[in-house]
């Protein structure tokens, strides 16, 4: 790969189709409750729990979850972390969790939201749902929803961008 000219992995239309393949199959959708991790999960778990309601024609929660105090990097990551609030508005006890981010690689984000989402209560069952499995984990953890599997080099990164953060829709591979 060329450094300094991303490759683009997915455009709109393939973002939007990726998105409709990790729709969690849990028929029926009772107790549903997608969980968006900061930053880029959040919008994703939004259009994931209007996807839902849209099927199931009722409301669907949907949580926010800031594991900035969770993570195992965080004395790395300098002495005044940007922590952002956690927003579960409803009770997470008996729920079907789908934690929602848009890259999965090493796991350690994914540990440190289900931390964050234990101590909210305790849900029924955890799923995780990512728009983008880049691999290289270095926990076990695994998605059930996969939108799209990208083979990557320790020397790449994957940036996702949606139009809800960033005013495009796309993912790019590119070089560190």
């Amino acid at each position: 790969m060329d450094p300094g000219h991303p490759r683009l992995v997915n455009r709109r239309h393939q973002v939007s189709q990726a998105q409709g393949q990790f729709t969690p199959p849990l028929p029926p959708y009772a107790r549903l409750a997608p969980a968006g991790i900061r930053r880029r999960g959040v919008p994703l778990a939004q259009r994931l729990g209007k996807l839902v309601e849209r099927i199931e024609r009722k409301s669907v929660p949907v949580g926010t979850l800031d594991i900035s105090f969770y993570r195992d990097d965080l004395s790395t990551v300098g002495p005044k972390p940007v922590v952002q609030k956690s927003d579960i508005g409803f009770p997470i006890q008996d729920k079907n969790i789908i934690l929602v981010d848009d890259v999965l690689f090493t796991g350690r984000t994914i540990r440190a939201a289900l931390d964050a989402v234990f101590d909210h209560g305790r849900p029924s069952r955890v799923r995780l749902c990512v728009l983008i499995d880049r691999g290289h984990r270095e926990l076990p953890i695994a998605a059930s929803f996969i939108g799209r599997a990208v083979q990557t080099t320790m020397k790449e990164v994957i940036e996702v961008k949606l139009t809800e953060i960033d005013n495009s829709e796309k993912v790019l591979l590119m070089e560190k």
